[in-house]
């Protein structure tokens, strides 16, 4: 991955989007909760799923060894936490499908 500013962008926005460690995403990408939500990919994981174990992979790495499909997927990560964030149901949120796909892409909103 390259150093300049663009990319550098993409990391910081990545670190500050995925609140989630590594363990903590392993540990819930077993849940029953997790593997509940998200639009199926076609092979019976969700695209949410898929998704978090892509973020684990990233989170492994040094910034040096990211590679072009990293630095794209962290902006779709990014884009994802965004826009779904906006969507914040008004009831309790604990225990929702919205803080359980959120978790899917590393985040989650109750930190």
């Amino acid at each position: 991955m390259s150093s300049d500013p663009k990319t550098d962008d993409i990391f910081k926005q990545f670190k500050d989007d995925v609140n989630m460690t590594a363990t903590e995403l392993e540990k819930w990408l077993k849940t029953e909760e997790s593997k509940s939500v998200g639009q199926d990919s076609g092979d019976g994981k969700s695209i949410g799923h898929k998704s978090g174990e892509h973020i684990i992979r990233i989170l492994h790495k040094k910034k040096a060894d990211l590679t072009p499909d990293d630095e794209a997927h962290m902006h779709k990560v990014h884009s994802y936490v965004s826009r779904h964030s906006a969507q914040r149901p008004s009831s309790d949120v604990e225990h929702s499908r919205w803080r359980y796909s959120l978790m899917n892409w590393g985040h989650d909103p109750l930190k």
